[in-house]
């Protein structure tokens, strides 16, 4: 076997570590956490239907290839709350997260990986901005479905996911709308408070 392939393989077998990362929120019929693996499938699940109400037109497999990846330095670094007052720990585990599992890759593919990772942090091209959109989206439904059980366990406010998720409207201002009316369902039922 060719050195190449080897590092391929060992990639491979090092990811699969990410079914074992359980997420703060739980399944839309609240059985249970969601881990990464499952995350990141709902999104290119999400991408797929969703991508007609992105802002602007973008590259589907470029976004496909962000929302299967962005999650996998949480092998690492742990799945961190999106509220979480610790933002420069996490980024800090993320980036050698990302350095370590990436690098395992041979040179071409783990720059690929690597730049695609970052292009997904700084949220800033269209592919970033509705990756975005979409990952802080599936958490917000799941919240709804289960009637805001992650939001309550953590005490989280609705001023606090407003303020969070607000970069929803980036990626689509429709998938955006949606989310408000989400949020201030929560907050009218008082599942949540609103400060």
């Amino acid at each position: 076997m060719n050195e190449r392939f080897l590092k391929q393989i060992e990639f491979i077998i090092e990811v699969d570590k990410i079914k074992h990362i359980f997420r703060k929120t739980r399944l839309f019929d609240d059985s249970r956490h969601e881990n990464d693996a499952e995350h990141s499938w709902h999104l290119c699940m999400m991408v797929m239907i969703l991508n007609e109400y992105s802002n602007e037109k973008f590259d589907i497999l470029k976004v496909l290839k962000m929302v299967i990846i962005h999650d996998i330095v949480e092998i690492d670094a742990g799945d961190y709350i999106v509220y979480t007052d610790k933002q420069d720990e996490k980024r800090e585990k993320e980036l050698a997260g990302a350095k370590r599992i990436f690098g395992l890759l041979p040179d071409d593919q783990y720059h690929e990986m690597f730049n695609l990772w970052q292009e997904f942090e700084a949220k800033e091209t269209k592919e970033a901005k509705f990756a975005a959109a979409v990952d802080r989206l599936e958490p917000l439904m799941q919240n709804y479905q289960t009637k805001a059980v992650s939001w309550k366990k953590h005490d989280i406010k609705g001023n606090q996911v407003l303020g969070v998720n607000k970069q929803i409207d980036n990626g689509s201002n429709y998938l955006w709308e949606y989310a408000k009316s989400m949020i201030d369902e929560c907050i009218n039922l008082g599942l949540i408070e609103k400060e």
